[in-house]
């Protein structure tokens, strides 16, 4: 690992790989950055990538109120931290400089977009900047257990309202706990639009591009082996809403719908955190969690939104760095995916369900 003091901001790394490398990077709490690049033989590569480094400072006043198990995270730190892996890691020299014009991609939801610190559980969100050029950053301030509600309250918009700026992106995904019970639930045509229209908002009046995206089914299913819809009329109503306000839409929740069908009612479970006891170091018991993901499911998830935008009129395309069509009806080979655990890990699931 890497790790460099700098200032909150936004970085773009270049990374000189020697003959023969084969190298996987993530970035702070796991952000994938770099997947499994192979340098021939005879030949040296320069690898170029965005992070976006901060902490939870807004103003001289104002702080977001993390969570406890938030407050050890390497996204909240000091530092712009590098993780190296891979079958041969071969480097030969890293730059860092700043980069204070590039675009971002803001995030905002839950558990199902964070940047999962603790192995073996990952997100869509931090898989995705994988997928993007170097001419632009994902700042992902999504955490676990989130609702729109909270998420506001916990002053993680506020942080955002002080750093978005024309030219950058605002993406959403709530809704698997704003539909609890307590002070935060909202309901699906009334108070969860007027709710998604904050961020909205604010995404607009700091000429910034909003995108709503609906939620990741959970995987439960039906004695036919479809999906049962959990999340009830909440992806009905982002729906509605994008269509009714002119809003990009990620329709994420068929996606995942057909992504999970296609994989089956027991091949499903490689998509999401279901290992056997022992199967990492750190497990003294068996996982078996049908919200969150595992990292093959995770970054199938982020090949969904990267397709999305691909298939879209959206300026946020331009900015996409594989050009190659996904399908979830087709998805990755299981026994195809390479992924380096990192240290790391946890059996304590993430908040939400």
């Amino acid at each position: 690992m890497l790790w460099t003091k700098v200032p909150e901001g936004n970085y773009l790394v270049n990374i000189v790989t020697g003959s023969g490398s084969n190298l996987t990077v993530k970035a702070e709490s796991r952000r994938l950055m770099v997947y499994d690049h192979t340098t021939l033989r005879s030949d040296s590569d320069t690898l170029t990538f965005a992070v976006n480094v901060r902490t939870p400072v807004i103003n001289s006043e104002e702080q977001i109120s993390l969570k406890e198990r938030e407050l050890d995270y390497l996204n909240w730190d000091e530092y712009l931290t590098l993780e190296f892996a891979g079958g041969c890691p071969n480097i030969r020299a890293i730059t860092i400089e700043r980069a204070t014009t590039l675009p971002t991609i803001f995030l905002a939801g839950n558990s199902t977009v964070v940047d999962q610190e603790r192995e073996p559980w990952a997100s869509w969100g931090q898989m995705l900047p994988l997928f993007l050029k170097s001419d632009i950053v994902v700042a992902n301030f999504a955490e676990s257990g989130e609702t729109l509600r909270s998420f506001i309250a916990a002053k993680r918009l506020r942080k955002i309202e002080s750093l978005i700026k024309p030219g950058d992106f605002l993406c959403m995904e709530f809704a698997h706990n704003d539909q609890k019970p307590g002070w935060t639930h909202v309901e699906p045509f009334t108070t969860y639009q007027e709710e998604l229209m904050k961020f909205v908002r604010l995404a607009r009046d700091s000429q910034a591009t909003p995108v709503l995206i609906t939620s990741t089914n959970r995987r439960k299913f039906d004695s036919e082996g479809k999906i049962i819809n959990t999340l009830e009329e909440y992806p009905a109503a982002m729906r509605e809403l994008a269509s009714r306000e002119g809003i990009l839409l990620i329709d994420l929740n068929e996606m995942s719908r057909q992504l999970y069908e296609t994989l089956g009612v027991e091949g499903s479970k490689k998509a999401f955190v279901h290992y056997e006891k022992g199967t990492f170091p750190w497990q003294d018991k068996a996982l078996a969690d049908n919200t969150h993901f595992s990292t093959y499911g995770a970054f199938q998830l982020a090949k969904c939104v990267v397709q999305a935008i691909s298939a879209s009129d959206s300026p946020l395309k331009t900015h996409l760095a594989i050009e190659e069509s996904y399908s979830p009806l087709q998805p990755d080979d299981y026994l195809s995916w390479k992924w380096p655990v990192t240290s790391t890990g946890s059996v304590i699931k993430p908040d939400g369900n």
